[in-house]
This record gives C-alpha cells, structure tokens and sequence, in this order.
C-alpha cells in the first residue's frame, strides 16, 4: 500500500517534502497529496514536525558513496586481467566526517544524496551504526549512488581513480530550502564542494545572512573552482595545498606561500584559513592576525587515507566540546595522528582515547606562532 509507504517515509523524516515522496515513489505530486490528504483525515498525519536549535548538533552536507580500492599482487601488465585484492568501504568526505563525529559521541546529521540502489542502503545501514542522524538525506529513484574505484600497484602506490558522482549534479537549492529549519537549527554546518557551484553560493550567502557557523572544505582541486569570489559567510575553510593555490592563483609550496595565500582568502571573506600539508602538518590563520604552524604529532606514518576527515571531524568535536579553538586544532591532529596508524578510512577514535591522546601531545607541537 502506498499510503502506508509514505507514512514510513514520513516518520523516517517528518520534513521531507511531497516533491521528495514523487521522486521516491514514481507518483505525481498530485497523487502524493491526496495520500497525505488521505492519511491527515484518518488521524494518521496531525501536522509538520518544528524542531528548535540543537546547541550540540554538527550537521555535514555533501558527499556520501562507496569507495573501491583493488591493488595487484604483481607489477601490473596492460591491455590484460591482473590479480588482486579488492576492498569496499564507506566514503564521501561529509559522510566520513559525520562518522568520525559518531564514534566520537557527538550529535550528528548527514545531509546527502544517495541512489535508491542496494550500495545507498548500505551505505545509509552503515554510517546509522555510528549514531548518525540520516534522515535528511535522499535516495534517488532511478539514480545510482556515487563511487570512487581507485586501483594500486602492488606497492600500494596508485596508479589510476574514477569517480562517478553524477548524482551530486542534484543538489539543488531546492533540496537546501526542504532542509533548511534543520540546518539553521545546527550549532555548526559543515559542507564539502560536491555541491554544485550554485547551490554552494546560496549556502555561504544564506549562512550569513542567517548568521549561521559555516565549516567548507573544496574536496578536490577541480571543485576548489567552485568556489565563490565572495567568501563572506564562511567561518573556517580546511583546504589542502592544491585547493588553496586554485583558489590564491598560486603555487603554494613553503610556510611563507601558505602565509600569502591564507591572507589573501581571508581578504575575501573567511574568517579563519586552514591549509593541510600531509607531513608537514597544517598552517592556520585567523582574521585577527593569529598564525599557526603545527607539525605531525608522528612522522612514521604509512597510510594516510582519511586524514583530512580525521582532522576535521577532530577539530569539530573540540569546538562542540567548547573548548577554545587553538586547542581544537590539537584535537584535530590527534585524530589525524590516530588515524594514520590504521589502513582504514576512519580508525576506531573514541574521546577518551582523543583526550588522552592529544593531552600528551599539546605542548610538544608547536613550531610556529605569530601575529606579525
């Protein structure tokens, strides 16, 4: 029965829209009123839910899909089937972040676009396991969820990625507006550059027109592009060495390149700057002049996937902790130094061992601090 199908939709998420519901359910949006027409004067729908400010709820809108990874066990041979080990986990940056967040004990939602298709079941199955709010998020009808394959030489260096994330192309600001009581209502959004161009913009310009914390980061260095001249309405930008020096237009190499390229997105904008600098650690700038360089708090690493959302989602749960920023940014390279010490996208980060980790760290890291 349909109505009853819709009635379950409805309690998964009370906001969802009845342009959603056609979309899920192959009906007109005419048809789906009269459901819900129907379903009102049985008693079984009493009116939309209002939710007030959750002071502790992180949202994270962006990606989610499936990440592949095959390595060969033997140096590859061209134009020919080689033999190897493959691997299936979660991913998308807002996903794994919103999963961080989750193991971390923190009041979390993800906002995303999945397809209605077995891997966006799993992987909606999978990121809820970590008490992930996921009911904000949409499965496509007709629609496959996104994927990244990677391939490895036996070495573990890689050789080639695809993406396919085609469905992100759908991120309009009207699926933003059906959400939008549920993000204002967030102590802090965090968004990734999946979002397309437009949609990005309305979400910086209406974060600050609403006076709403904004965390972006660009993803990629090809979707860094879509970011907007104006950068006013974004509290914190975390972008790496390639996405910066897109959006500085410049090479940005040493500590004094990220010291010109910080200030000038801050010109733009942004309040705060950080720039990701894999063995090098992170350089962080503020618009009241405080700047940061802090080192790994290990050098030894071997992997280093997910060492952005590892940081990232470290910093946010400092912040949700209110502790003071500076000191969030520890959190964050304790995550990340946890996290590398694993082959998994995201390591199994509790906040006692967080706490523990980054209290024995704290004083030993910084190499860097100015305010000239």
């Amino acid at each position: 029965m349909k109505d009853q199908y819709i009635l379950e939709l409805i309690r998964e998420n009370p906001f969802i829209s009845q342009q959603e519901l056609s979309v899920k359910l192959g009906l007109s949006r005419s048809a789906v009123a009269g459901y819900i027409s129907t379903l009102t004067k049985k008693g079984e729908i009493i009116g939309r839910a209002y939710i007030v400010r959750e002071e502790s709820r992180i949202t994270c809108i962006g990606g989610a899909n499936i990440d592949r990874m095959s390595q060969t066990l033997k140096p590859i041979q061209y134009g020919t089937s080689n033999p190897a080990t493959v691997r299936q986990s979660c991913g998308g940056i807002s996903r794994n972040i919103s999963e961080n967040l989750g193991r971390l004990g923190c009041q979390v939602s993800l906002i995303s676009l999945i397809g209605d298709d077995q891997e966006g079941k799993w992987l909606m199955e999978e990121t809820k396991r970590y008490g992930v709010d996921v009911s904000q998020c949409l499965a496509l009808n007709m629609e496959k969820t996104g994927t990244y394959t990677s391939i490895l030489d036996e070495s573990g260096e890689m050789v080639l990625a695809v993406a396919d994330m085609q469905i992100y192309d759908q991120f309009s600001i009207e699926f933003i507006e059906a959400r939008w009581s549920h993000l204002a209502s967030s102590k802090i959004i965090f968004a990734d550059s999946n979002l397309p161009e437009e949609t990005l913009t309305y979400l910086i310009k209406r974060c600050e027109k609403e006076k709403l914390t904004l965390w972006i980061n660009p993803v990629s260095a090809p979707k860094a592009s879509r970011m907007p001249t104006n950068l006013q309405g974004i509290d914190l930008l975390i972008a790496n060495r390639g996405e910066i020096s897109i959006m500085s237009n410049m090479e940005v190499v040493t500590i004094e390149d990220c010291k010109d390229a910080a200030e000038q997105i801050i010109q733009r904008g942004v309040k705060q700057v950080i720039i990701t600098l894999d063995r090098q650690g992170i350089f962080w700038a503020a618009n009241d002049g405080r700047r940061e360089h802090l080192l790994p708090l290990q050098d030894d690493f071997q992997y280093n996937n997910g060492l952005d959302e590892a940081l990232i989602g470290g910093i946010l749960f400092g912040m949700n902790q209110n502790e003071s920023f500076e000191r969030s940014l520890r959190f964050g390279m304790a995550a990340s130094s946890i996290n590398l010490q694993t082959s998994n996208t995201n390591a199994d980060i509790t906040d006692e061992h967080l706490y523990a980790f980054a209290e024995n760290d704290f004083k030993k890291n910084d190499t860097y601090d100015s305010k000239g």
